[in-house]
């Protein structure tokens, strides 16, 4: 079982910017950054496969990167240029999915408690 922890949440103006990063106790294949927004559904930020093909919401494209490092078993999220529309809890996940895609919520089986990002205008 893999566990997932989150870090480098905060608060931020508008333009900012943010890292977050997740740590993985163990190998992951498909990682992604999901967010919550209050009274919202959870959606898809981004993914990378272990081979680091990446995928972006169109939402973040351009402002967002993701990456990771294989030999830590951790998963990052650079946030620039945030808007307040980006506040949320963010939370990371993995999976075995193929790639093409972020995906859906259904598709990760294993997920991080979350940490929240809140940007102000």
């Amino acid at each position: 079982q893999v566990q997932l922890v989150e870090s480098g949440g905060g608060s931020v103006q508008a333009e900012g910017s943010l890292r977050l990063s997740c740590a993985a106790s163990g190998n992951t294949y498909m990682m992604a950054w999901f967010r919550q927004a209050p009274g919202k559904e959870r959606e898809g930020v981004a993914a990378i496969s272990r081979g680091g093909a990446t995928m972006y919401a169109d939402s973040v494209k351009g402002r967002f990167t993701i990456s990771r490092d294989n030999a830590k078993n951790i998963l990052y999220l650079q946030m620039n240029s945030l808007k307040p529309e980006d506040t949320g809890v963010y939370y990371c996940a993995a999976g075995t999915r193929p790639g093409g895609s972020i995906g859906k919520v259904s598709e990760y089986t294993h997920w991080g408690k979350g940490t929240q990002v809140t940007v102000s205008s």
